[in-house]
């Protein structure tokens, strides 16, 4: 398992020397291997390559297991805050209702009020596919309705038969 995470433990470090960092954070200077590896099982702990890339490597003397579950406990809590954001979509035709229209779009707004990306589609059928100016402007007039902060994050474009285009809702640290 510590391979995985790229940190060496104990006898897996195989570098004549490392820059050592005692169990207090105190800097021990550059020490031979086996010495900084006898210092740490001296006090019952090991010895962990903290930095592999410095040159030498930097090591530390610290409890290993401990030092894993706090790292696992940290990447547990940044995925806590994240928030997951999700694609929905929402399709139209280019003949659609006022009424239709206005319903279309308090979906969109609640979506991006929820902080959910959205893909407004136009489906063209038929001879409607002519005349996809009329799906533009439809697209226009939605945007036209939304209110608050978001942005267009793909303009519309046709894609086959369909024409789509993706907001965004604006992040809250802007």
């Amino acid at each position: 398992m510590a391979e995985g995470k790229g940190l060496r433990v104990n006898e897996q470090i195989r570098i004549r020397e490392v820059r050592l960092i005692d169990e207090a954070g105190q800097q021990k200077g550059i020490v031979p291997t086996v010495e900084a590896l006898r210092m740490a099982k001296d006090i019952n702990l090991d010895l962990v390559e903290v930095a592999p890339q410095a040159n030498p490597p930097v090591c530390k003397i610290l409890d290993y297991g401990k030092y894993r579950f706090e790292m696992e406990k940290k990447l547990r809590d940044s995925k806590k805050k994240q928030k997951l954001q999700t694609l929905k979509e929402i399709r139209m035709q280019p003949k659609i209702n006022d009424h239709d229209m206005n319903f279309k779009a308090k979906h969109i707004q609640k979506f991006l009020d929820g902080g959910d990306k959205v893909k407004v589609t136009i489906r063209f059928r038929g001879r409607e596919l002519a005349h996809t100016n009329l799906g533009y402007d439809v697209l226009q007039n939605v945007l036209q309705r939304l209110s608050g902060d978001f942005s267009v994050e793909k303009q519309p474009a046709m894609e086959g038969r369909t024409m789509s285009m993706t907001l965004a809702p604006k992040s809250k640290k802007q």
